[in-house]
């Protein structure tokens, strides 16, 4: 009797373990997240060294500026953790002084112009939960801390699939989508 019930007992396991193995091997995800690399850039702009560290989506087939991240709203200038750009010494950044250290930045697209924001508080994630967004999320900038503001003209650029910022010895670039937003430096 002992041996049956423990046979029984095998037995049952071993379908289990089999019907659980193959049910969770036919779930496909029903969502894949659009997601981020990490990606970082150096260089110099005059004689000031200069990194920014930004998460770097793909369009992968969407629209983003003025839809995913529409126009008028505060944006983080990349994806995932907030991007950050860092300089050994003062910068001119658009004719606005922004001292040597670390800040986040933040953008506020519009189809003519967009505002460029240097954050003194770093280290936050790029977004926060908003209620009043009708996305649920908004950008993670805190007013108070703006330490410079400078307004840019963005230029018409090829296709570009990848997030990305360049740096020259003039300023530096986001470029993204067809758009290039050039901010200059010295």
């Amino acid at each position: 009797m002992k041996k049956v019930f423990q046979f029984k007992a095998i037995a049952f396991f071993a379908a289990a373990l089999l019907v659980s193995t193959f049910a969770s091997a036919q779930t496909a995800p029903a969502f894949k997240p659009k997601s981020a690399v990490n990606d970082s850039v150096s260089g110099k702009i005059g004689s000031a060294m200069v990194s920014i560290k930004y998460g770097a989506p793909s369009l992968q087939g969407r629209k983003i500026l003025g839809t995913i991240e529409p126009y008028g709203k505060p944006w983080r200038a990349g994806g995932n953790a907030a991007t950050t750009i860092t300089t050994d010494k003062d910068l001119t950044v658009e004719g606005v002084k922004l001292p040597a250290g670390k800040y986040t930045i933040f953008m506020v697209p519009t189809e003519k112009d967009w505002q460029v924001m240097f954050s003194s508080q770093t280290g936050e994630w790029g977004i926060k939960k908003d209620a009043s967004d009708p996305r649920g999320y908004s950008a993670n900038v805190d007013p108070s801390k703006v330490v410079a503001t400078v307004t840019v003209k963005p230029k018409k650029a090829g296709p570009t699939e990848r997030l990305k910022y360049a740096i020259t010895p003039k300023g530096f670039s986001l470029i993204w989508e067809d758009v290039e937003v050039p901010i200059a430096a010295k």
